[in-house]
């Protein structure tokens, strides 16, 4: 499989969103409120919707599950280490690293969602949302965690205003509860969800930034190593170690391939730390994601 040729349609939409932003009247002005629209309504919508549309098996779900928790918390232990190595401690502003530690784990679901879907139909589709549902609580945790510690900011109210995470406890909920969304309903939920990738993914675009990718060199070296080598790495090896099936270690390569996500941007700014460098390393994230993605898929799979 061409996995460069599968992953074009999205990356061409990020490029889209960028050059549309850049380039035309459609500037930073019009994407903002995008951004938010996407973040806090569309986005939940659609995770809401990939996770309560079809039963989880969780006996069946339990290994995959497993293997996306321990590929998280190895890239957790990998970042919040990063001020502690004798040989980079010194040389990584504290802040920086606060603010940047969620680079290293977070993920970008709405390209997750748009791959998973086209290398596995509904079942990857299904799974993917199962992994965002499991380990999008436990990524904000940690992504929290820093910026609240240095900045004092309120760890608890910070985890509950997370649109993600409400979106995705509430699905999970709601379909071991046997909850399905009505049929005269689910058109216009599809359609929301259809909307929220392809906007989500321009945005992406539209927030690319360039100017601060010189700062903190080693720091920003570390966090993407970490997104975009250890943990696919760490995929692979959980994979192999339980036994997971092959279509399971297709989505979890993928998965742990991805480019950081781009609301990175916001919960930086929006906790008073250096949004605009963020930005940056999210810009090279994505970039990274045209390697990253075909490494995980084409080589270790």
């Amino acid at each position: 499989m061409n996995y460069a040729q599968l992953l074009f349609p999205d990356f061409s939409l990020i490029l889209s969103g960028y050059l549309i932003c850049r380039y035309t009247a459609l500037n930073r002005t019009v994407w903002q409120p995008v951004e938010s629209l996407v973040y806090y309504l569309l986005f939940p919508v659609l995770l809401f919707q990939s996770i309560v549309k079809s039963p989880i098996d969780l006996g069946a779900a339990s290994g995959l599950m497993a293997a996306g928790l321990m590929t998280g918390l190895g890239a957790v232990a990998l970042a919040y280490s990063l001020p502690h190595l004798p040989w980079l401690g010194q040389r990584v502003d504290v802040r920086d690293h606060a603010a940047s530690a969620q680079v290293a784990i977070r993920f970008n679901s709405f390209i997750g969602l748009a791959i998973a879907e086209r290398l596995a139909g509904s079942q990857g589709l299904l799974m993917i949302a199962v992994l965002i549902g499991v380990c999008v609580p436990l990524f904000n945790v940690a992504a929290v965690w820093p910026m609240a510690r240095h900045g004092r900011h309120n760890f608890v109210r910070e985890l509950l205003r997370n649109p993600l995470i409400l979106a995705t406890a509430s699905g999970l909920m709601a379909n071991l509860l046997g909850f399905h969304i009505p049929s005269w309903l689910e058109p216009s939920v599809a359609r929301i969800s259809a909307a929220s990738l392809a906007l989500g993914l321009m945005t992406a675009g539209a927030g690319m930034q360039f100017g601060l990718l010189a700062r903190g060199k080693l720091l920003s070296l570390s966090v993407l190593s970490i997104r975009h080598i250890a943990q696919p790495l760490l995929a692979w090896a959980t994979a192999t170690w339980l036994g997971l099936d092959a279509t399971q270690t297709t989505v979890l390569l993928a998965f742990s391939a991805l480019p950081t996500a781009s609301s990175c941007y916001v919960l930086a700014a929006r906790m008073g730390y250096n949004g605009p460098y963020v930005a940056a390393l999210v810009t090279l994230s994505t970039l990274l994601g045209l390697v990253s993605l075909p490494f995980a898929l084409g080589v270790l799979r």
